[in-house]
C-alpha cells in the first residue's frame, strides 16, 4: 500500500506528518513516498497553500492533519477490497516512461503548436517548390495532403501569380475566375482538383482556404493560450456552438445544399474572405474550448508521474 505525502523543505507540519506516517508503518504497513512540490511549478501552485497533503488511495488529507486522521484513513484503505498494487520500485522502462510522461505533460502545448505549424506550413512549401522547378518534391506534398482536403483550385490560395485566388463566377467577387484564367469549366471538379498552377496564375497551396484558416486559428489559439493558460477557462459550449460551429456550418452547408440537382435553385458559392473568416473562428473556438481541458489533464499527469518518480527514487 502506497501513501504519497506532498510537502516542501522547511515545512514543520510536513515533517510532523512524515514522522507520524513512519510511526504508523508498524501498525498499518505502507510505503511512504514523499514528493517535494518545489520540483514542479504545477505541484507548487496546486499544493502550496494546502501542505502537507497526504494521498492514501481514494482519501486525500490536507492540513491540518491529526494522527487520528492518518490512522483512520490508513486502516480504511487497508481493509477495503482493491486490486493488488504494483510496487513503487520500477524497472528502467517504467522510469523512462514516467520521464517521457513528465516531458510531454510539461511541453504538450509547444509540441502541439509545432505539429500544427508543420502541418500548416508544408502546403505552402509545395507552391514554392513548383516555382523553383522541384515539381517532383512538390507533388509529394500535394499527394500527401490529397486524402485530407479536396484541393479544388477555385477554393484554394495561389502563390506567385496574378491573384491570390481564382474563385468561381458564382461567388460574385471582382477576382478573375478560375474558368477565365485557365479554361477549366466551372463544374469540372476533377480538373480543378488536379490543377496545381502555372507560371501565369501561380501555384496552388496544398490545403484549401477554409482548412488553412482552421489550422491558422488552432495555431493562433495555441500561441495565445501559452500566455494565459493559468487564467483562461474553457469556452462555454453555447458560445462554441454560436461562434465556432454555426458560421462555418451555414457557410459550408449552404454550398453543399446547392450541389443537389433538386436543390439547384439554392446554388451558392462562398468567397475566399468568408471561407477564411468562418474557418478562422472555427479554429479559434476549438482551441479555446479544448486547450484548457487538455492543460488540466496534463497537469494531472504531471502530478501522478512526479509521485511515481519520487517513489522510484525512494525505492
Amino acid at each position: 500500500m502506497r501513501v504519497t505525502l506532498y510537502g516542501r523543505p522547511g515545512c514543520t507540519l510536513c515533517d510532523e506528518v512524515s514522522g507520524e506516517l513512519r510511526r504508523l508503518q508498524a501498525l498499518v504497513p505502507h510505503e511512504l513516498v514523499e514528493v517535494n512540490i518545489e520540483t514542479d511549478a504545477v505541484l507548487l501552485s496546486r499544493f502550496v497553500d494546502q501542505i502537507p497533503v497526504v494521498v492514501i488511495g481514494p482519501y486525500t488529507l490536507r492540513a491540518p492533519i491529526s494522527p487520528s486522521d492518518l490512522q483512520v484513513s490508513l486502516q480504511a484503505y487497508a481493509s477495503a477490497p482493491r486490486p493488488s498494487e504494483r510496487p513503487a520500485v520500477a524497472g528502467p522502462g517504467a522510469v523512462r516512461t514516467n520521464r517521457m510522461l513528465q516531458f510531454v505533460s510539461r511541453h504538450w502545448l509547444a509540441l502541439f503548436n509545432l505539429a500544427i505549424l508543420l502541418y500548416l506550413g508544408l502546403p505552402f512549401v509545395a507552391p514554392v517548390l513548383m516555382k523553383v522547378g522541384a515539381e517532383r518534391q512538390a507533388n509529394w506534398i500535394y499527394k500527401a495532403y490529397s486524402p485530407l482536403c479536396h484541393q479544388w483550385a477555385f477554393r484554394s490560395w495561389f502563390l506567385f501569380g496574378d491573384q491570390p485566388a481564382y474563385p468561381r463566377a458564382l461567388a460574385g467577387t471582382t477576382l478573375t475566375t478560375l474558368a477565365a484564367a485557365t479554361g477549366i469549366e466551372e463544374d469540372d471538379l476533377v480538373a480543378a482538383r488536379e490543377f496545381v498552377g502555372n507560371e501565369r496564375v501561380g501555384y496552388k497551396v496544398a490545403l484549401c482556404q477554409r482548412d488553412v484558416a482552421i489550422y491558422s486559428g488552432l495555431l493562433l489559439g495555441g500561441i495565445v493560450f501559452a500566455g494565459v493558460r493559468r487564467r483562461l477557462k474553457p469556452m462555454p459550449i453555447w458560445a462554441w456552438l454560436l461562434f465556432g460551429i454555426l458560421p462555418v456550418a451555414l457557410d459550408g452547408g449552404s454550398q453543399l445544399l446547392g450541389a443537389f440537382p433538386f436543390l439547384s435553385w439554392l446554388a451558392r458559392e462562398s468567397t475566399p474572405l468568408l471561407r477564411t473568416v468562418t474557418g478562422l473562428t472555427f479554429g479559434l473556438a476549438n482551441a479555446w474550448l479544448a486547450n484548457p481541458y487538455v492543460e488540466e489533464s496534463m497537469n494531472e499527469a504531471r502530478v501522478l508521474s512526479s509521485a511515481r518518480l519520487a517513489g522510484t527514487r525512494t525505492g
